[in-house]
This record gives C-alpha cells, sequence and structure tokens, in this order.
C-alpha cells in the first residue's frame, strides 16, 4: 500500500477545530463574494456595478502597493544570510534549475501548438487597431527595454514599480551585506533591519488576506461585466486558440505532471493557492499578486519562510512560463504574416530567444504583449497586428498571470521538498 504521505508537501500539525471553522467560513465567504459579484456585474444596477469596479481597483493598488516593497526586503534579507547557510544556496540554485526547467517546457509546448493548429495570416484590410498603443512601441527596441531595467538611481524603480529594477538593487544590497565580515555589528544591525521590516510586512499582508473577500466580489464585477459586453474573434481564431491552448496544456497537464513525478499531489498544491491564482486572473500582475501567494505558500502548503521568501519573489521577476508561450506563438505568427518562412530552425531559435526574453520581462500587466512587440520592431517586422491582437489581450493577460502565479507556486513547492524533504525536515 502506498504511502500517504507521498503525496504531501510537509507534514504540519492537525488544524484544531476553530482553525477548521475558521477555513470554512473563509471558504463560504469566498464562494458568496463570486455568486455576488456575478450576479452584480450581470445584473446590477450601475450604481453597483462602479462600486465594484472601485473596490476591484482598490484592491488591485492594494496588493501592487505592498508588493514592491516584499521583493525589495524578501530578497535583500534571504541573500544577506546567504554566506551563512550553505542552505540558501541550495535554495538558489534549485529555483534557478526549475525555472528554467518550466519555462523551456512551456516554449516548447507553445512551438508544438503553433505547427499543429497553424494559424492562417490575417488580412489587415477593414481592420480596426489600436494606433495609440502601437504609437508608443514603434522605435523602440528590445536592447532599450533591456537598457530601462539598469536603474540610474535608488527612489525611481520604486516609484515606477519597475520590478527588475528593484530585483537589481535589492540583489546587489543583499550580496554586499553578506559580504560585510561575518558576525560584525554592522551586518548583525542590517539584518536585523530588513527582517523586522519583512515581518512589519507580511503583517500588513495578513490584514489584506481577511478582507480580500470584499476584493473578489469587485474581480467578479469586472469579469462579468466584460463577459456581458462580449468578445468578437473573427480572423483571429486559430491564433487566440492556440496561445490560450498552451496555455492551459502547461497549467493543467505539464506542471502538474511535474509536481507528480516529484511525489506531490498537484490537487492539494491548486486547493490551497486557489486564493492567489483568484488574485493573480484579476490583478493580470504576478507581482502584484505575490503577498497572497507567499501567504497560501506558507500557510496554506506549509512552505518554508527561507523557501517562499526567497523562491516567490525571485520567481515572480524571472518565472514566466505564460509570457514565453506568448511571445513565441506570436512573434512567429507575425513574422509569418510579414512573409518570413517559419521553419523547424525559426522554431528552435525562438525557443531560446522566448525563454530569455521571458526571465527579463517584468511581472506587471500587459508586460508580455509590450516585450513582444520590442522584440518584433528590434528586427524591423510590422507589429500593425498587435494593434488587432490588443483588444483580446485583456483575457489573454488573466490567463497568462495566473499560469506564472501557478508556476511560481510549483516551483516553491518542488523546492521546499529538494530542501526540506516530503517530511518537512532539512
Amino acid at each position: 500500500m502506498a504511502d500517504k504521505n507521498s503525496s504531501s508537501i510537509v507534514k504540519r500539525p492537525a488544524m484544531t477545530p476553530e482553525q477548521k471553522r475558521e477555513q470554512i467560513i473563509l471558504a463560504f465567504c469566498y464562494l458568496v463574494a463570486i455568486v455576488l459579484g456575478l450576479v452584480n456585474g450581470f445584473w446590477g444596477s450601475e450604481f453597483w456595478q462602479t462600486m465594484g469596479e472601485f473596490i476591484s481597483n482598490i484592491f488591485i493598488r492594494l496588493f501592487r502597493f505592498i508588493a514592491i516593497p516584499i521583493i525589495a526586503v524578501s530578497i535583500i534579507s534571504t541573500l544577506a544570510t546567504i554566506s551563512r547557510s550553505a542552505e540558501s544556496g541550495k535554495i538558489f540554485k534549485h529555483t534557478i534549475f526549475y525555472t528554467l526547467l518550466t519555462t523551456i517546457l512551456a516554449a516548447s509546448l507553445a512551438a508544438v501548438l503553433f505547427e499543429v493548429f497553424a494559424p492562417a495570416n490575417v488580412s489587415m484590410s477593414g481592420q480596426q487597431v489600436q494606433t495609440d498603443a502601437l504609437n508608443n512601441i514603434k522605435g523602440h527596441s528590445y536592447f532599450e527595454y533591456v537598457e530601462s531595467v539598469i536603474p540610474d538611481n535608488v527612489i525611481a524603480p520604486f516609484l515606477s514599480a519597475n520590478v527588475l529594477s528593484v530585483l537589481l538593487i535589492a540583489a546587489a544590497v543583499g550580496i554586499a551585506i553578506a559580504k560585510l565580515p561575518l558576525g560584525s555589528k554592522q551586518q548583525d544591525l542590517l539584518i536585523t533591519f530588513f527582517s523586522g521590516i519583512q515581518s512589519v510586512l507580511f503583517t500588513i499582508v495578513t490584514w489584506i488576506i481577511k478582507i480580500l473577500p470584499i476584493g473578489i466580489f469587485g474581480f467578479f464585477t469586472v469579469l462579468a461585466m466584460q463577459m456581458a459586453s462580449g468578445v468578437a474573434l473573427g480572423g483571429l481564431g486559430v491564433y487566440l486558440t492556440t496561445v490560450l491552448t498552451a496555455n492551459f496544456v502547461q497549467m493543467l497537464v505539464i506542471l502538474p505532471a511535474v509536481l507528480l513525478i516529484r511525489g506531490i499531489n498537484p490537487l492539494r498544491v491548486a486547493k490551497g493557492m486557489l486564493p492567489a491564482l483568484t488574485v493573480a486572473f484579476f490583478s493580470k500582475s504576478s507581482a502584484g499578486t505575490l503577498p497572497v501567494t507567499m501567504s497560501c505558500a506558507e500557510n496554506n502548503l506549509g512552505v518554508k519562510h527561507p523557501v517562499s521568501r526567497f523562491v516567490l519573489p525571485i520567481c515572480t521577476t524571472i518565472n514566466m512560463n505564460g509570457c514565453a508561450a506568448f511571445i513565441l506563438i506570436t512573434v512567429v505568427y507575425l513574422m509569418q504574416n510579414a512573409g518570413a518562412d517559419i521553419t523547424l530552425g525559426t522554431l528552435l531559435l525562438w525557443i531560446v530567444i522566448s525563454t530569455i526574453a521571458a526571465i527579463g520581462n517584468a511581472g506587471v500587466p500587459m508586460g508580455c504583449f509590450f516585450l513582444s512587440a520590442s522584440l518584433l520592431a528590434s528586427m524591423n517586422v510590422p507589429i500593425l497586428l498587435m494593434g488587432v491582437i490588443l483588444p483580446f489581450y485583456a483575457v489573454i493577460d488573466a490567463i497568462e498571470t495566473t499560469l506564472n502565479v501557478w508556476s511560481d507556486s510549483n516551483v516553491a513547492v518542488l523546492v521546499n521538498r529538494d530542501i526540506y524533504g516530503k517530511d518537512g525536515s532539512a
């Protein structure tokens, strides 16, 4: 008979009756919020629909407000102590391995599906394009995008929520602290300071989590309103089907298979991460979802703090499965529309390029869209078709972000298993 613990992540003490009651009440609140949000979005008055949009925007702003500081202090705290523990180095190596593995799998799957679906070219005559958005992209190369990531002062990346720049600053500060004389007064003081800030931020996160059902009401109100407005696929149906299929197969087949190979139950992981996946879908920002992602990983799945508070902030900025798939399919599709011959060699090359580009993408709304456009512009490929894709990107972006957060969660759980074992001990 198989070991009952073979699908567990870590052993945790059984929940008390009070904790179970709290979980049931929270689940009930989520369900009520979802139902009320859908009813309001489809049939609510103009006032209540406006209120739902207002609540949705408020919660998205709250998550973005707390996300950037959490990324910074989590990376600094972890890297600052890396010289004190061989465990931190192991966590970093395993994180990079699983990030590359899942991203390459996503890009490779996208290449296979592009060949299978073979989306036909689109005639641009009579199509309505979003010229204002495209004018902001034209003339900007991928090198300019990379250049913008390098901070030229300390404050600007935090004000503009440039996640990659914040990551670079945090990494530099954390490594610099680690390089101070081991056990010195300066090192101990700085580590204590950033650890204290981290504790304060996570206390704020717990407050936000407690009122999350209100935010879910707003999220589902907005979703229902968008569904009620209708979406016309037109001639882009096969392209959109290819992108969405790549996301769903990666989400529902590939990543669960990786978990199962490591003896982890994907259904349990999905259940524990459900609040984070919900926020990811509606916020369309993996960075903005980070506070909820970390809370779910630690409280629902028992992922250790050294793992969750290092792996998840890192993955938020470099583990972009959905982005890798979107970049490959979109860039190759537009190259095909521009008359390029798409060969096996072309697809193999773009598996590599899209993997690297996705790792360099910021976890912000529409990040993949503008990055794809920058790649195309740098190759002088006409990007007018991006304007036709733009109206549908809201749906793609929501699903991509959900996939990205799901992949981040998987990486955290996998690293936790590798470092601490299935019983939670190192």
